[in-house]
């Protein structure tokens, strides 16, 4: 399992360093959802990154989001609040999205 993670995360142009960010967010189940470059049912990362690039206070606003969910930003689909994410996770999870590129 590893060593798919590992390809996963370097296909998907990830640093190494970034894998435990990686495994974290499949294990709070954000890849049933997302993908680090592509459109699952909600945006990539590497799209929220782009669209929060210059917000300040980003890292913050977006792990709310992670805790409480949302809806509207990216389309009709909301995002569940994610009760099984600690603010710590959800703050580790939003820093990680936001240097996705």
């Amino acid at each position: 399992m590893k060593k798919a993670l590992l390809f996963l995360s370097l296909s998907a142009g990830l640093a190494a360093p970034a894998l435990a960010d990686l495994q974290l967010a499949q294990s709070k189940n954000c890849m049933a959802c997302h993908a680090v470059d592509k459109k699952v049912i909600g945006p990539s990362f590497k799209d929220v990154a782009a669209k929060y690039k210059d917000t300040k206070g980003a890292t913050d606003l977006l792990a709310g989001k992670i805790l409480k969910g949302g809806s509207g930003v990216w389309g009709p689909v909301p995002m569940p609040a994610n009760t099984q994410v600690s603010e710590a996770d959800a703050k580790k999870l939003a820093a990680w999205v936001l240097q996705t590129k």
